[in-house]
């Protein structure tokens, strides 16, 4: 997959998803231009590894640097706000790791700093980028699988009940919603023709008062419904079903999906579509954030995010769930 990477990109965080940002820049051939991280050791470590020119003794140069084009940031949900108000009026481009805030009111700030300072604002959803969604959005709009009726959504992760990692910690905005439940919610948005305006869930909490497991109901004007369980704490497959009234479409590990089944109603035949590659799932979005830099296409689907975050912002208001920030 070589498609030469034309901006200057800085990561600001080092984890998991730093690491497979400065991978798919090299995949794309290209690299990450410079880091930004809290601890400058661990930056520089980070910057040896990828061999990145540039290293920042503090978070804020990376903002002030006239060479960056484009921040991704992968740091905890309830950082995001500070660092992007901070880059959106440097006049960067920024690509923000879901949940791109904490809530509507976060992201509606964001946006208006974004529209002001005519920079391009997105959200790291993984489901907006892979080529499969693209495939099976054809294939529905085509209507050969008729009406859609009803969205089944799992995702369940086994997480250490300890009470103090990122996952169960209140303080670093942990929580099934936030973490896992964005998935669910941008796939059943990517299929839905019109947004959920009926929004029902039963939640319950860990110790810590973040969502643990929960189980959502949501239905739009047009009628087609959707429902999702999510859990931190048992196993469950990351399965999406989306069942229409001429058939059906199953995807597995949903949240980097790369092949459908679809079944039938009429007389049970499947087809199998595969489209993309999971590994490259942070290319697909690379390469989307340079098309809508350079003004080409947007297909970053803002407005998908804009309304998943209200769906969340409302569920946890319905709980009684608010974060330190918040408060």
């Amino acid at each position: 997959m070589k498609n030469l990477v034309q901006y200057k990109w800085a990561t600001l965080g080092t984890g998991v998803i730093a690491n497979e940002l400065a991978q798919a820049l090299q995949s794309l051939g290209g690299n990450l231009y410079s880091v930004a991280n809290r601890t400058y050791d661990k930056g520089l470590a980070f910057a040896q590894k990828y061999d990145i020119q540039k290293v920042y003794q503090t978070i804020d140069e990376v903002f002030e640097d006239p060479e960056v084009d484009i921040i991704y940031i992968s740091t905890p949900h309830n950082t995001h706000i500070n660092y992007l108000r901070k880059a959106l009026s440097a006049g960067k481009h920024v690509l923000c790791e879901k949940s791109i805030t904490l809530n509507s009111e976060e992201l509606e700030e964001a946006i208006a700093l974004a529209e002001e300072n005519q920079v391009i604002l997105a959200e790291a959803m993984t489901i907006f980028h892979m080529p499969i969604y693209r495939r099976l959005r054809e294939l529905v709009q085509s209507q050969a699988l008729g009406d859609l009726k009803m969205i089944q959504m799992n995702f369940g992760s086994y997480k250490d009940y300890d009470m103090s990692n990122r996952f169960f910690n209140r303080n670093l905005a942990g929580g099934a919603l936030l973490d896992i439940g964005v998935y669910a919610l941008s796939f059943v948005r990517w299929f839905m023709s019109e947004t959920p305006d009926q929004i029902s869930s039963q939640v319950k909490l860990a110790p810590t008062g973040v969502d643990e497991q929960m189980g959502i109901l949501l239905s739009n004007p047009k009628g087609e419904m959707a429902t999702i369980a999510l859990t931190l704490h048992a196993k469950q497959p990351k399965r999406g079903t989306i069942a229409y009234d001429k058939g059906y479409i199953e995807l597995y590990e949903y949240p980097r999906g790369q092949k459908a089944i679809i079944t039938y109603t009429e007389d049970g035949h499947q087809d199998i579509i595969e489209a993309g590659d999971t590994s490259q799932a942070l290319s697909y979005e690379v390469q989307d954030m340079e098309k809508a830099v350079a003004g080409i296409e947007n297909e970053m689907h803002l407005a998908y995010s804009q309304e998943v975050m209200a769906i969340m912002t409302k569920l946890r208001k319905d709980w009684g769930l608010v974060y330190p920030e918040e408060e």
